[in-house]
This record gives structure tokens, sequence and C-alpha cells, in this order.
């Protein structure tokens, strides 16, 4: 099997490991945690964590071919996933057995589909995505680069999330509504209007709150 490192050590990444080692198609040869270098080389997950970033070349070296970026934050996971991508790595997909994607359903890499998801016919899903536990995508969504929808949160027909958007949990957006860039929409919140880049917005209905800082 090809050898793949998780990047990322917190509880998206115990998720992401057990769905792939239920795909059964990649070897797990670790995990990867910069932000908490007294981990390195401790026991995570029915793994290691190797080390952070500096792992990398040693990695490619020792064959490890596939990454997959399990870290939340949406910037974040772009980021590491544009670094991961020139270090010569492949991002692989981590998709949930139990999952219902149809059957036109394009998925781009490096993206993660959870249990209990719901991806319905003419939707699309970009790079680096998370389409987090019992969400539900409806017909002819589009899901660009980097987006994170959350637990529970539900999107009719025709939604448009665009780049680095997050959606949080239990959040519902209604037919064709356009999230813009690097939004944030809060948990809960029923979006009935289009929102703009780069802002928050939350309440029933969603209504902005400020800017992202």
């Amino acid at each position: 099997k090809p050898k793949l490192i998780i990047w990322g050590a917190g509880g998206h990444a115990k998720v992401v490991a057990d769905i792939v080692r239920l795909q059964n198609q990649y070897e797990i040869v670790g995990f990867l945690d910069d932000t908490n270098p007294d981990r390195w080389n401790r026991p995570f997950c029915n793994g290691k964590i190797l080390g952070g970033q500096n792992e990398l070349a040693a990695a490619k070296a020792a064959g490890v071919s596939h990454i997959v970026i399990a870290i939340g934050d949406c910037a974040a996971r772009m980021k590491l996933a544009k670094i991961a991508v020139s270090g010569g790595f492949e991002l692989a997909n981590a998709i949930h057995p139990q999952t219902i994607i149809a059957s036109d359903v394009s998925i781009g890499c490096g993206s993660v589909v959870v249990a209990g998801a719901i991806i319905n016919p003419a939707a699309t899903v970009g790079k680096h995505a998370i389409i987090n536990t019992s969400a539900t995508i409806d017909h002819d969504c589009i899901i660009e680069d980097g987006v994170h929808i959350s637990p529970g949160a539900n999107l009719g027909g025709g939604v448009h999330v665009q780049s680095g958007a997050w959606i949080a949990i239990g959040a519902k957006i209604l037919p064709g509504i356009i999230i813009g860039k690097g939004s944030i929409i809060g948990a809960g919140s029923v979006v009935t209007k289009n929102i703009p880049d780069n802002v928050i917005a939350y309440g029933v209905p969603a209504r902005i709150v400020r800017s992202v800082v």
C-alpha cells in the first residue's frame, strides 16, 4: 500500500485516521504536529507523532507518497496543502464508507468526507474541503477549495460556498445562496440572503456581525 502521513494530531486527525484505516488503501506511517513539539515521538491514535514540518523531507526520502491535511482551520489547511504539494507529495482523499455520494459528484484531492454525510447529484466539492459528520449537500451545490461544512450543517440545492468559507455546526443555508470567500457562518444559523467575502454572520435569520480579522 502507498505510505501516507496525516498532517495534524488533534481530534479531527483521529477522525481522518479512522477513515483512512477503513478505506484500507494506504499505510499510515505517522502524524505531524507543528504546534506541540513536546508530543514528538510519542504515541497517538494507534500510531506516532513523527515531528512537525521538519520531518517532510525525511518522510519523502523514506517512501511516503501521500498526505492528508487533518486540520479544521480552513486557511491553515490550504497553506499546509501547498507546502505538501511543493514537497512532492500527493494529497489523498479520506471518504468514509458510510456516506451517500451521488455517482456524478466530483471531489477534489485532499478532501475529507466524514460518516453520515450526504452529497446529492450534480454537486461539486473542491480540493482540501471537509464535509463533516452528517452534513448534507443538496443537488447542484458548489463547494470550493478549502471549505469546511461542519457536522449537521444542511445546504439546500444550488448553494455556492466560495473558497475558504466555514459553515459551523448545524447551520442551514437556503437554496441558491452564495457564501463569500473566507466567511464564517455561526452555529445554528439560518442563512436566507447572500453573504459577502470575509465576514462573520450568525443568527436566525443570519446577519453580518463583523469582518473576519
